[in-house]
């Protein structure tokens, strides 16, 4: 198996509507030939709020790089200051939303069901 570096500095950003932020796909199938693994980078600034919607058949991780923010999961709020994470099975959600100074940085993981 190779090995395939990605520069996420060069990663396409995209402007997400609603107030959810940045997001750039630094894993998939289209940068590194990954089949059963999407990865993307996101930022939220001040009054900004992550939605991960019920995925079905995949299952997802959410871990909190930089900044702090709120994690809501089944309608309680938990402080998350860097390094917490969340993980989301096949029909759950939650929302992260920022709650410090400066930017919040996740990585999002999202795998197939097995």
């Amino acid at each position: 198996m190779a090995t395939t570096y990605i520069d996420t500095n060069a990663c396409a950003r995209t402007e997400l509507p609603g107030n959810q932020g940045t997001v750039a796909e630094i894993v998939s199938s289209k940068l590194c030939g990954a089949e059963n693994v999407v990865g993307s980078l996101r930022w939220l600034g001040e009054g900004e709020c992550f939605q991960a919607e019920v995925l079905g058949d995949k299952h997802q991780l959410i871990y909190l790089m930089e900044g702090d923010g709120v994690i809501t999961l089944k309608g309680k709020s938990y402080s998350a200051p860097r390094g917490a994470g969340i993980y989301l099975g096949p029909s759950e959600t939650a929302s992260i939303s920022h709650s410090g100074t400066g930017p919040l940085k996740l990585l999002h993981l999202i795998v197939k069901k097995s």
